[in-house]
């Protein structure tokens, strides 16, 4: 019998039961992702509640995946949806299709289409995937950016923002970048554990049970 190689197991054992547990209470508590994490997509407004998407379909074009619909249609001098001739009248994403490559993000001339740091779709039916625009578009208050249609040339003032926003290993500042990315940064009763990305989101983890 070897009794080295006992007592090198049993040392391997009792070093691993004195190291903080790699497991956390999930969803309770959660650990911080990198802020430039591909997750769920949002349509994005001006600060004036004008759409920033103008029925260009370039991001249907750019998907590699055939997951994106765009349908464009006319504003009209009563009704503007967004700057310019078109808007997006239909918009839907195949939420299992995409493969969350941000092309649809890189083609996009007015920042309109943006990834977020939220992952969490889970759900029973695949038709609830489809993504289309009421649970794309963030609400007209979360809108920001001067609206292009009030700027020389026609083009958004923060044209590349979000993508310099989220270009960062501080997950505070690239969460923060987009709508539902902020919506995680203050969501209650929930606590982000730091990374190896850097820095903590809310506070220190603490200890939850259940459903308490």
């Amino acid at each position: 019998m070897n009794i080295g190689a006992i007592f090198k197991g049993l040392a391997t054992t009792f070093g691993f039961m004195l190291r903080r547990k790699a497991t956390i209470d999930y969803p309770f508590v959660k650990r911080a992702h990198a802020p430039r994490f591909h997750g769920l997509h949002e349509l994005r407004r001006y600060a004036d509640g004008k759409e920033r998407c103008i029925g260009c379909e370039l991001c249907q074009i750019a998907c590699p995946a055939n997951a994106i619909t765009v349908v464009g249609a006319e504003n009209t001098p009563d009704d503007r949806k967004s700057p310019g001739e078109r808007y997006a009248f239909r918009y839907e994403i195949d939420e299992l299709r995409c493969i969350f490559c941000g092309m649809c993000e890189e083609a996009c001339p007015t920042d309109a289409i943006t990834l977020t740091p939220r992952f969490e779709m889970a759900d029973y039916r695949r038709s609830a995937f489809i993504y289309d625009k009421t649970r794309l578009l963030v609400p007209a208050e979360a809108g920001v950016g001067q609206a292009a249609d009030e700027r020389p040339g026609g083009i958004p003032g923060d044209l590349g923002e979000v993508a310099r926003e989220k270009s960062t290993v501080d997950p505070q500042k690239g969460y923060g970048a987009t709508w539902r990315g902020g919506e995680i940064l203050t969501s209650k009763g929930k606590t982000y554990m730091p990374t190896s990305a850097g820095g903590e989101l809310l506070r220190g983890p603490r200890t939850r049970k259940g459903g308490e």
